[in-house]
């Protein structure tokens, strides 16, 4: 059974303003009147926010399972729908819905419910268009399921990463996709703190992998991939490296590997740290923030530096290509997982993903995801790629973001911070924003390849 896109509903954000029933029944039935629409917000009193009652287009959908003439049935998109000539109105469905999807309409003379405008707007549902709050969207990374999920899982079971760690879902998730004809390098940290590397003297995983020093897997990738290609094998060359392994003492390889445009595939998965040791800074730490090396005291308030932007950094570089990505967005990794690999056959591509880590930055371990998305939605975290024909463009609006405050408040690295301390975070987020703004204004001349700067008067024609 294939996946189903699904309509989320976010109580933080409704206002209960109901432009979403009235973007319904516009929509939906035959004389505009909200009362049949098929979403409907409803005040919880008890819980203090607005809820939703709306059909959630179960796997198993058990309005279809009582209805005794199989009026309705999920069909191959995905939708429950529902037959107009099987119908017997006898409004069993009803009760068996237990989100009160799916109600009878005295209007139209029958039960009705939400086929995510399937019909007339090609799976557009108006009600998440008319939310201008961003308390409903339309989810469909169901399919990334749909496209991928036959792929063999290139992990074996039962990795040892801290519980609500994301790291290991980006493992998993590129080595599927990436496929088994890789050598994969995995430098100290906690991707083979988790068990890439195995457990007495066995493989965590089912290609080869080695484990490479700090100071140099991309070096080491580039003469495994150049002896591959000697023999006449074409393998992706895949390292799957922190922060630190990265971007400070593996900097020099990194760099080298990059300006030589060496065919790698190099995933930075970015905690902010050596997580794996203790929770130390690294370059890419946050200032402010709180580890093991920038305690809190009378006169120590966390880390004194900005934090490195090394995706900007590799772009200098002139990569064949470059991106942020993060796992609370996933069809949009997916889809630079893609191009990152594709361009990995000409040339260096990299690949930054955020990836808040639950022990070092002191957040709940179920909050992994929602931290991940509030750094994106605050432009803490901005997700663009880079090509070398095409420039730099912006994956997401950064024109209304969220307050910062919004995330740091998520984080207890940040519990300490005085109002002088947010302020410059503040102020910092702001300028990387217009950074990325001004770059994403910026287009190679045609038949031209550059490197862009702020400044046009800077940007580097690498073709003359």
């Amino acid at each position: 059974m294939s996946a189903t896109p699904t309509i989320s509903f976010d109580p933080a954000r409704c206002d209960g303003c109901g432009d979403c029933m009235s973007a319904c029944a516009s929509a939906k039935s035959t004389n505009g009147n909200t009362a049949q629409s098929r979403i409907r917000i409803v005040r919880d009193d008890e819980a203090g926010h607005w809820g939703v009652a709306q059909c959630r287009q179960c796997g198993d959908p058990r309005c279809a399972s009582v209805c005794p003439a199989a009026a309705l049935a999920k069909g191959d998109d995905g939708i429950v729908a529902w037959d107009a000539e099987r119908c017997v109105n006898c409004l069993i469905c009803t009760a068996g819905c237990t989100f009160g999807g799916i109600a009878f309409s005295a209007d139209e003379g029958h039960v009705v419910k939400c086929d995510q405008c399937s019909d007339q707007h090609a799976g557009a549902p108006q009600c998440v268009a008319a939310c201008t709050r961003g308390a409903l969207r339309y989810v469909t990374a169901a399919k990334l399921y749909n496209r991928w999920g036959e792929l063999e899982d290139l992990f074996v079971p039962g990795l040892g990463g801290c519980q609500g760690c994301n790291t290991e879902l980006i493992m998993r998730h590129t080595l599927r996709r990436v496929g088994p004809n890789t050598v994969l390098a995995t430098p100290p940290g906690c991707i083979p703190g988790m068990g890439s590397v195995g457990y007495n003297g066995m493989l965590g995983c089912k290609v080869p992998v080695f484990h490479p020093l700090l100071t140099n897997t991309a070096s080491m990738l580039t003469g495994i991939r150049r002896q591959h290609k000697r023999k006449g094998r074409n393998v992706t060359a895949l390292a799957l490296a922190g922060d630190g392994g990265a971007g400070d003492v593996g900097f020099q390889s990194l760099s080298g590997a990059a300006e030589r445009g060496e065919q790698i595939l190099f995933v930075c998965v970015d905690n902010e740290g050596y997580m794996n040791t203790g929770a130390q800074r690294s370059g890419s730490t946050t200032y402010g923030a709180w580890t093991a090396t920038t305690p809190i005291g009378d006169s120590a308030r966390g880390k004194a530096q900005d934090a490195k932007n090394l995706p900007l950094l590799m772009m200098w570089h002139g990569c064949e290509y470059v991106a942020t990505a993060s796992t609370a967005f996933m069809e949009d990794f997916y889809a630079k997982l893609e191009a990152a690999l594709e361009a990995s056959e000409r040339g260096f591509a990299y690949l930054h993903l955020y990836s808040p880590c639950t022990s070092g930055w002191r957040f709940p371990s179920a909050s992994n995801i929602e931290v991940a998305r509030t750094a994106v939605e605050t432009n803490f975290a901005v997700l663009w790629e880079y090509r070398r024909e095409q420039g730099l463009t912006l994956s997401r609006d950064i024109d209304d973001p969220l307050p910062v405050t919004d995330y740091l408040e998520l984080l207890g690295k940040f519990r300490h911070l005085d109002a002088a301390q947010i302020a410059h975070i503040e102020q910092h987020v702001a300028e990387q924003a217009q950074v990325l703004r001004e770059l994403a204004g910026m287009r190679p001349r045609e038949g031209k390849r550059i490197v862009c700067h702020p400044s046009d008067s800077m940007a580097v024609d690498l073709d003359q």
